[in-house]
């Protein structure tokens, strides 16, 4: 058989996307393999403010053998145990979608079907008091997970905040060592053959062709290779994700970062607030059909915990996704895949799953269609689901600004109005395969935004009702003695990981 590999890999982009992707594949598959080079230009920035993650970032950080230690101290870091939501259901509402377990199955059912049936029976505690990540989110508590049996200590689960500018860096100094190339400049053409419409080779500015086989797009919005070059189409969901601008400032810390991330809600949007080792994270992400920037920038200026580290960045986007993701020799991943606000964190997710698709259905230089087909329909089911999560937070509220009311009233895609429909009725929701967000991530959304069902999983009342309330009892008996005696998340920092100090200059 002939020897018919891939052998020149070309990334089109740095920032967090690009660095993931030359991370992964200068581990995965070492430069005995294949070249891997990587185009980036200084002069064109990025994004970068996805400085938040879920759970499923710790496969990524394992495949590449990194110590987390070093990571967190290197990326400016802190540790997440989930998203508090604030004003989203009406307005001096809160809750967290925790990461992790609540409470423990009962009856082969979940923990929480037990509970809607008892909820408000005297000495039963809310909903939060039965999930680790909730209780220890809001005492500013953490640990990783210790070898304690059948404690909830024994798997906490946990993401990270971190400076996406720092990651990025962090990620090219590990993917040079593990021998990508790095080359700057910018690309001022895309050589398309002729008789396929495959691309060629990229041209940079100095004149230098840059030829590859398999091409990257990690070029961010623009869509540099997938969109420009090779025409692929967009699908816009802005009738569904109204929110089309963000404005983006760091600040300066104020107290001890606490382990979650905050998105509170505004009159026509929603602001976002990641603490950081160094500084915090802050954004306001809005719907310009209801906000202007001046008053977008104003509202998210007054609501900072400290003092401004920079100007106001103004970002502009189009909630949706790529017709194809992969098309001839092109993969899109990060930005230029698709966009989807960062309410829940899976910016860097999407980076992460695109990688491991691609690794999982690596062509060769026949470049399957087959392979190329299932990566797209992949990729879509993926996107739909999250997007299908995101609208869930919008169209589920009681709040009665003109935006808000017109999230209430808006069509929306017939999977999601069968899940609220299914949950209003007997608390159920049913898990679909391969589903990011499971049955307890939907559940904290819809209870936490006010959405309460007529009853109960019938299966409940196998239990007597006293039964029931003594083992919910006891189960956040159980959290609470759990969540005593970890140690306050400043001081997990101190001990193991601890950044470097940074000064910021004074901003006039």
């Amino acid at each position: 058989m002939s020897d018919n590999r891939i052998r020149k890999v070309v990334i089109v982009g740095g920032g967090t996307a690009g660095w993931m992707v030359a991370a992964a594949m200068g581990k995965v598959l070492k430069n005995q393999y294949c070249d891997i080079r990587l185009i980036e230009s200084e002069a064109i920035g990025t994004v970068g403010v996805g400085e938040a993650t879920i759970p499923q970032i710790q496969l990524f950080n394992r495949m590449l053998e990194l110590d987390e230690n070093d990571f967190i101290r290197q990326t400016q870091g802190t540790f997440k145990l989930g998203i508090e939501f604030v004003n989203w259901g009406k307005i001096g509402d809160s809750y967290i979608h925790a990461f992790g377990d609540l409470g423990t199955p009962m009856e082969s059912l979940q923990f929480y079907h037990f509970w809607l049936k008892v909820q408000g029976e005297e000495g039963v505690p809310g909903l939060e008091a039965y999930c680790l990540n909730s209780l220890a989110a809001y005492r500013g508590k953490f640990m990783r997970s210790i070898n304690a049996g059948n404690s909830p200590l024994s798997n906490i689960a946990y993401a990270f905040q971190f400076d996406a500018a720092r990651y990025a860096m962090f990620l090219r100094d590990y993917a040079q060592r593990h021998g990508v190339a790095r080359t700057e400049g910018k690309i001022v053409q895309t050589v398309l053959r002729p008789d396929d419409g495959f691309i060629e080779a990229v041209v940079l500015e100095s004149g230098e062709r840059v030829e590859g086989e398999l091409f990257i797009d990690c070029s961010g919005f623009r869509g540099l290779l997938i969109e420009q070059a090779l025409k692929t189409g967009y699908i816009d969901w802005t009738h569904w994700l109204p929110c089309d601008r963000a404005i983006a400032i760091p600040c300066a810390k104020v107290a001890d970062p606490v382990p979650y991330t905050r998105s509170t809600a505004h009159k026509a949007g929603w602001q976002w607030r990641i603490p950081l080792q160094h500084r915090t994270g802050n954004g306001h992400v809005y719907s310009s059909d209801f906000m202007s920037e001046d008053e977008a920038t104003a509202i998210l200026l007054a609501n900072l915990d400290g003092e401004p580290l920079a100007d106001p960045k103004p970002i502009r986007f189009t909630t949706g996704k790529r017709k194809k993701f992969w098309n001839k020799n092109c993969v899109a991943i990060g930005l230029s895949s698709g966009f989807m606000e960062p309410l829940e964190s899976t910016s860097i997710h999407l980076v992460q799953s695109g990688i491991a698709r691609l690794m999982s259905l690596f062509p060769n230089r026949d470049f399957d269609q087959e392979d190329i087909d299932e990566y797209n329909r992949e990729s879509h089911s993926e996107f739909d689901r999250i997007r299908d999560f995101l609208i869930a937070h919008y169209c589920i509220n009681q709040r009665e600004e003109p935006f808000w009311r017109e999230c209430q009233n808006m069509a929306i895609p017939e999977p999601l109005r069968q899940k609220i429909a299914q949950f209003k009725e007997n608390g159920r929701v049913s898990d679909r395969k391969n589903d990011l967000f499971n049955e307890l991530s939907w559940l904290e959304l819809m209870y936490g935004q006010g959405l309460r069902p007529k009853g109960y999983h019938p299966l409940v009342d196998v239990l007597p009702k006293e039964e029931i309330i003594h083992r919910v009892k006891a189960v956040a008996d159980v959290i609470e003695r759990s969540v005593d005696i970890m140690p306050s998340h400043a001081e997990f920092i101190a001990r193991h990981c601890p950044a470097e100090e940074v000064v910021f200059p004074t901003k006039r």
